[in-house]
């Protein structure tokens, strides 16, 4: 019990970490070095501001200077990257796949955090997570290990067919973050991954619209939907399509 407590504790701190990430890479914004503050009076924030979870619920929502309202996605995301680390421990234990979930988790979230606000992708974010992919495969390969640039390759292309066909329906962050995916999760996941991205987007932008949240010729961003079915893959993946075959091939 006491090890499920550090990883959700650890999770949420890193969740606290990749908001920021989200939040600043896009602009340009040191995020290693500066230090956080209130984004309306601008005031530095000290250590007990910065508790994940506790900090947003000690303070009531609000800044202890100015008092303005605090959004609640900054507790939201550490609360979700807590429970995401949380839940790849409990399917995959202490081992190499497991730090690979959190790998995946640890992009996913930066991902929903950066393109939900800017509806940007930004490539220095993708260009370190296909280094780091391309290390961790190198140390704990997929089998066969061609399989890993198989997925790359082909999650590339897919998206940058659709993209010419649909002349620029999709955005090309969404072709390099499927890319970027593939080489974690090779072929045969990364193709499940594009499957459950359309149809958690579908679901997704039809219940907005049918609250009015956006309009039909608003853009909706697809990033947040491709990370969400690359950890459903890379969790449940083979369980899945063991599912789908058993149930429609036997």
């Amino acid at each position: 019990m006491n090890l499920f407590i550090y990883i959700f504790i650890s999770g949420a701190i890193l969740g606290s970490f990749y908001n920021v990430v989200g939040l600043r890479l896009p602009k340009n914004i040191q995020f290693t070095t500066s230090r956080s503050a209130c984004p309306h009076c601008s005031t530095p924030l000290q250590a007990r501001d910065l508790i994940p979870l506790f900090s947003y619920l000690l303070s009531k929502g609000k800044c202890r200077h100015c008092q303005h309202s605090i959004s609640i996605t900054y507790p939201l995301v550490e609360l979700i990257t807590g429970f995401l680390f949380l839940l790849a421990y409990m399917n995959l234990g202490l081992s190499l796949a497991f730090v690979g979930a959190c790998l995946l988790i640890s992009l996913a979230v930066i991902v929903t955090v950066s393109d939900i606000n800017y509806m940007l992708i930004p490539n220095k974010l993708l260009l370190f997570f296909t280094v780091v992919f391309v290390i961790f495969r190198a140390i704990h390969p997929l089998q066969p290990w061609y399989d890993s640039i198989f997925g790359a390759l082909v999650g590339f292309s897919i998206i940058f067919v659709i993209i010419l066909l649909s002349k620029g329906g999709m955005g090309a962050g969404d072709m390099k973050l499927l890319g970027t995916l593939g080489i974690l999760l090779g072929l045969k996941l990364t193709l499940l991954t594009l499957f459950l991205a359309t149809l958690i987007g579908t679901v997704v932008s039809l219940t907005l619209l049918s609250f009015k949240v956006i309009g039909r010729k608003d853009p909706f961003p697809f990033g947040p939907s491709i990370v969400l079915g690359a950890v459903i893959s890379y969790l449940y993946g083979f369980d899945l399509l063991q599912l789908y075959f058993d149930t429609f091939f036997l």
